[in-house]
């Protein structure tokens, strides 16, 4: 069987492009691996009538709706490669077979590296976190840190007193320069320039930094800016055209989703400088109908 769409991811933003596929009834088959890149996360705060809301019970729930559309099918298996195939595409499952569509949408989202600090990755969406309007408002007037990672945590920095008395961590890095540290200060950030050694407290709550001169900075969530990368390789096994974002690499895509590749639509995270569920969500609903339009008018 050749599918109209096959979409490689089943979140945020492969679930919304499923929606919008079934209800125009093409058949479409959505790979999902299970492994949401929120999953760390208890809450999911900022989407429309969700806040609050489990991400995994919230994606459980939009699945089962997609599924009850009759011409959309799901297989629990990942996607290892995709070549062009005639008109249209051939994707390799992990377990060999082939599956044959004549549009994809790469919806894989991404995975998160983490500076090699222990105590960071069990704290991972918890209280270590990267985006304060999804986790933010509840370390209200909390003392909040954020580590310096990449040029842009000095932005970070700046927002994120916004929410609490602020703590920059240089990690034993370069000061900053005077204009720099001159905005830092307007906006009341202690700059810290010893080397973080370990996050202290009973996780996932955080207590606070240990430095390497044996002090502990007391902090209840860390932001940082983590190292992002697509969770598959098939943008690239593809043809797909990367730009650099102030995260890690993304596929760059038009206002329609459409990559340059013909026939190939990217949607969510693995397309923004800005992540969260909202903008994958309607990313997907835009993938979605760009596909069944170029099904109908035959543009790729």
């Amino acid at each position: 069987m050749q599918y109209d769409a096959i979409i490689i991811g089943g979140s945020f933003a492969g679930l919304s492009a499923a929606m919008q596929l079934g209800r125009a009834n093409r058949s479409v088959c959505v790979l999902d691996t299970g492994r949401p890149r929120n999953r760390f996360a208890v809450r999911s705060h900022g989407f429309f009538g969700q806040d609050g809301a489990a991400p995994l019970a919230m994606l459980a729930d939009a699945r089962q709706k997609v599924a009850a559309y009759p011409s959309v099918s799901f297989r629990d298996a990942e996607a290892t490669a995709a070549r062009a195939n005639g008109e249209g595409y051939a994707v390799t499952l992990s377990d060999g077979e082939a599956l044959s569509g004549r549009r994809l949408v790469l919806a894989f989202g991404l995975k998160d590296r983490l500076p090699d600090i222990p105590g960071m990755t069990e704290r991972w969406g918890r209280s270590v976190l990267h985006c304060p309007y999804c986790h933010g408002y509840e370390f209200l007037g909390r003392p909040l840190g954020v580590l310096s990672v990449i040029p842009q945590s000095v932005h970070q920095a700046e927002l994120i007193t916004e929410w609490g008395p602020t703590t920059f961590f240089l990690n034993g890095g370069a000061m900053p320069d005077e204009a720099t540290r001159a905005r830092l200060s307007a906006r009341g950030v202690t700059l810290e320039p010893e080397r973080v050694v370990s996050l202290e407290g009973q996780a996932p709550d955080l207590a606070g930094l240990r430095l390497a001169d044996g002090r502990l900075v007391e902090v209840s969530a860390l932001y940082l800016a983590p190292d992002s990368r697509p969770q598959s390789p098939i943008a690239e096994q593809l043809g797909c055209t990367f730009e650099d974002a102030p995260f890690g690499r993304i596929i760059r895509t038009d206002a329609l989703k459409r990559t340059g590749v013909p026939g190939v639509f990217a949607a969510g995270d693995i397309t923004r400088m800005a992540h969260n569920a909202t903008f994958a969500s309607a990313d997907g609903v835009q993938a979605g109908a760009s596909v069944h339009q170029s099904l109908v008018f035959g543009q790729t």
